[in-house]
């Protein structure tokens, strides 16, 4: 039959998709897997939720990959998805499995704090390969709030009903929030690793003809070097090192900056062009910015 390609723009449709009863609120959900009838994917099926989900699931048979044996937990495994986001599945078999799935619509939120600062909750937008992997006790902990989260579902609605729903799921995230900063310190060797990885890029890129053809490096070019999602990388350097990708690239560049300025001759404008900037007055005001005083008061100090 070939590829599969469907949008989902509601949480009725998506129930109807896995042959479920209509949900008990049009902008939220909680899904129990073990009442989705098992079926059998057959095809590759690419999926565009526009809400937001949170998908745990236990003693699961898939094994995410994480590169070279890095696996914290046999426990359950809690992962995240933004509206607008292409999920998809190619390999073949039964789908039954056990956990829950919890949908939102960004409209059940919107006039609430977390409207406004889910964006700073990263994880939405990481790969699904860097899912959360949690300890015994923080699955026990996220069980219990989704346990919370399914009594107010079921409740009969009220004037209090949504302010509810929206707490437990700020709840959740905060908590979530705090184990994947928990993940990123206990896998401290493949942490390691990966600065190494990425401070041998920055050198590569810098010192290669890269950035005369290319320009000033990315995040995302950087991400998927180390075949990993921009924020996952942002935010694991932050917890590493107290900075972000952004910040590890700006570092190299006033570093780079800093050796030309105080063993050449080249101008101001000739460094910039040879660190990728299009323009002189940004590469003099990332300068300033970084050290405090601008490139020829700099270069002064040496004479």
């Amino acid at each position: 039959m070939g590829n599969k390609f469907m949008k989902i723009n509601s949480v009725s449709e998506l129930h109807k998709l896995m042959g479920i009863p209509k949900p008990k609120h049009p902008l939220v959900s909680l899904i129990n897997y073990s009442d989705v009838p098992s079926y059998v994917i057959e095809d590759s099926v690419k999926v565009i939720l526009n809400f937001y989900t949170v998908s745990i699931k236990h003693n699961s048979d898939c094994k995410f990959n994480y590169g070279q044996n890095y696996y914290d937990f046999d426990g359950g495994v809690l992962a995240f998805m933004e509206p607008g986001q292409i999920a998809s599945t190619t390999q073949n078999g039964n789908t039954r499995s056990d956990g829950w799935l919890l949908v939102f619509h960004p409209d059940l939120i919107r006039n609430y704090s977390i409207g406004k600062n889910i964006k700073n909750y990263g994880f939405f937008s990481y790969a699904v390969n860097e899912a959360l992997h949690l300890s015994e006790s923080e699955e026990a902990m996220i069980e219990e709030i989704f346990k919370n989260i399914e009594k107010e579902y079921n409740h009969s609605i009220d004037q209090f009903s949504q302010d509810v729903m929206v707490s437990q799921i700020e709840l959740l995230l905060n908590y979530s929030n705090r184990f994947y900063n928990r993940q990123f310190i206990t896998r401290k060797t493949a942490s390691s690793d990966l600065l190494t990885k990425m401070e041998t890029l920055l050198d590569e890129y810098f010192e290669s003809d890269k950035i005369i053809e290319s320009g000033l490096p990315t995040v995302q070019f950087f991400a998927e070097k180390l075949n990993l999602s921009p924020n996952y990388l942002s935010d694991m350097l932050r917890v590493i090192t107290g900075q972000s990708t952004q910040q590890h690239i700006h570092n190299k560049l006033i570093e780079k900056a800093k050796e030309a300025l105080s063993t050449t001759n080249l101008s101001v404008s000739e460094i910039a062009y040879q660190l990728g900037f299009e323009h002189p007055q940004s590469f003099s005001k990332l300068f300033k910015s970084k050290m405090n005083i601008s490139p020829l008061e700099y270069r002064a100090s040496f004479k």
